[in-house]
């Protein structure tokens, strides 16, 4: 046993030297295995061993004497000992989980909390080839995908390492007994209140029996082949480009991909902003999906604090704030030269005047004749204005005939999230350019122009 746990942590490469361990035990018959061998094992990889225990408040005096067992025995080992109490009944009830996760989030926290903090480089947990089995089953019986059919890995992102997942129950029990080792029984590992021991005691037993003797070992398989498809997958799909907390994807490209493809960009997306997948089902990659392979280019939808739109050829991945703001109505004069920042954009206005040798002979549709402008200021006794588009505005460019601004969006596919601020400009209320659209006709250059107005939009990264 030792020494295929020793090629485990080295194929894996749990450790590095002088690593600070904290070897979490629970008092059970598996944790305490596991700080007995990873004490045998220290010196050779120069292990700075503690001992981490949570108390989840859930058996009361049997849960104090399992935390009092589990101190006595780092004492024993001169090995430092980080003990955190909980009330996971309470938690449970506050956040409407079950107990079993709300005791597995109280435990993820207290672990990240320790290595995050820096008091530990890494945690390892006794979980054994038997738990992966269940795990996988369970998984399996609640519908997860091949990510969550990967279960649990040797060494996780968050620093958690698995010195025993290709040890057996049976194994530890073995080593246990024949070094006289004393462990606690956990009597609610026998409540078949809760899933994972109806799994465990009646479930893989049954198939055991009656289907396939080696329904652990095909578990476990499975584990790994979906784990090695995963990471396959994984170097495969291109990181999302992540602006502003938002994620941009073309509706055609992503409907076209082949669907395990698609599945996994959708997937990728959602990690890149939310930092995990958790609590992200089939259910919520199916809905991203439809909204791309959708005819009609539109659609909306939101799950946790993760929000998908689609809009004509976009679908837009993003964190909305908590409080959505309100629309960015505003007015604003211009300075020329000069720039003007476009309020909850991420973009700025440049105005600059240029004489007839730094420009071409061709209409450009973002510079204005600098006369015919000035004569509509002189004429009005007003200032030139930049202010968002709003409803029923309308003005005729260059380049087209009259039209609402609104149908110019449609006509242009311009997605629904960019609209709101949308920038014009404007003299005495006469739309004179329109981000997008261009300059009106009343103020194109023509052979008369000396001098144009340009407007240039230059992006603004936040700070």
């Amino acid at each position: 046993m030792i020494d295929r746990v020793i090629e485990c942590i080295t194929r894996c490469g749990m450790f590095t030297p002088a690593v600070r361990v904290g070897v979490a035990v629970s008092g059970g018959a598996d944790s305490v295995c596991l700080l007995h061998v990873l004490r045998e094992l220290a010196p050779r990889w120069n292990l700075r061993l503690s001992v981490v225990h949570l108390d989840h408040g859930i058996r009361g005096a049997a849960s104090e004497a399992d935390a009092a067992f589990v101190r006595d025995l780092a004492a024993a080992f001169a090995l430092p000992f980080h003990l955190r109490t909980a009330d996971a009944p309470a938690a449970a009830e506050a956040t409407r989980d079950n107990l079993e996760q709300a005791a597995r989030e109280i435990r993820q926290a207290f672990f990240s909390d320790l290595i995050g903090s820096g008091v530990l480089d890494r945690i390892a947990t006794a979980h054994t080839r038997d738990d992966q089995a269940e795990t996988v089953l369970f998984r399996l019986l609640r519908g997860s995908g091949t990510a969550g059919l990967a279960a649990m890995h040797p060494v996780s992102p968050q620093g958690v390492v698995r010195p025993f997942l290709e040890i057996s129950r049976s194994e530890v029990l073995d080593y246990l007994n024949t070094h006289h080792l004393q462990w606690r029984e956990d009597e609610s590992n026998r409540d078949l209140s809760y899933a994972r021991n109806r799994i465990r005691h009646e479930l893989l037993p049954q198939l055991r029996a009656r289907y396939n003797p080696q329904i652990t070992e095909a578990l476990v398989r499975i584990a790994r082949l979906a784990r090695e498809d995963e990471e396959y997958w994984r170097q495969t799909v291109p990181e999302p480009h992540v602006r502003d907390s938002v994620i941009l994807l073309t509706a055609a490209d992503l409907a076209s991909a082949p669907p395990a493809l698609a599945r996994r960009i959708v997937r990728k997306c959602i990690e890149a902003l939310k930092g995990d997948l958790r609590q992200v089902g089939f259910e919520h990659v199916a809905a991203a999906l439809a909204l791309a392979t959708a005819p009609e280019g539109r659609g909306r939808f939101r799950f946790g604090d993760i929000e998908v739109w689609r809009s004509f050829d976009w679908v837009r991945f993003a964190r909305p704030p908590a409080i959505s703001p309100p629309r960015p109505d505003y007015e604003l004069p211009v300075s020329i030269p000069g720039q003007l920042a476009i309020p909850t954009q991420k973009y700025r206005l440049r105005f600059d005047l240029r004489g007839l040798e730094s420009h071409s002979c061709d209409t450009v549709k973002d510079e204005l004749s600098w006369e015919r402008t000035l004569a509509l200021i002189e004429c009005s006794g007003e200032a030139l204005m930049v202010r968002n588009w709003r409803p029923g505005d309308r003005y005729q460019p260059a380049t087209g005939r009259e039209a609402k601004i609104k149908q110019m969006f449609q006509d242009s596919r311009v997605p629904v999230w960019e609209r709101a601020a949308w920038p014009v400009l404007t003299v005495a209320g006469q739309i004179l350019w329109s981000r997008g659209f261009g300059v009106a006709s009343a103020v194109a250059p023509d052979e008369n122009t000396a001098t144009r107005l340009s407007i240039h939009e230059e992006y603004v990264a936040p700070v």
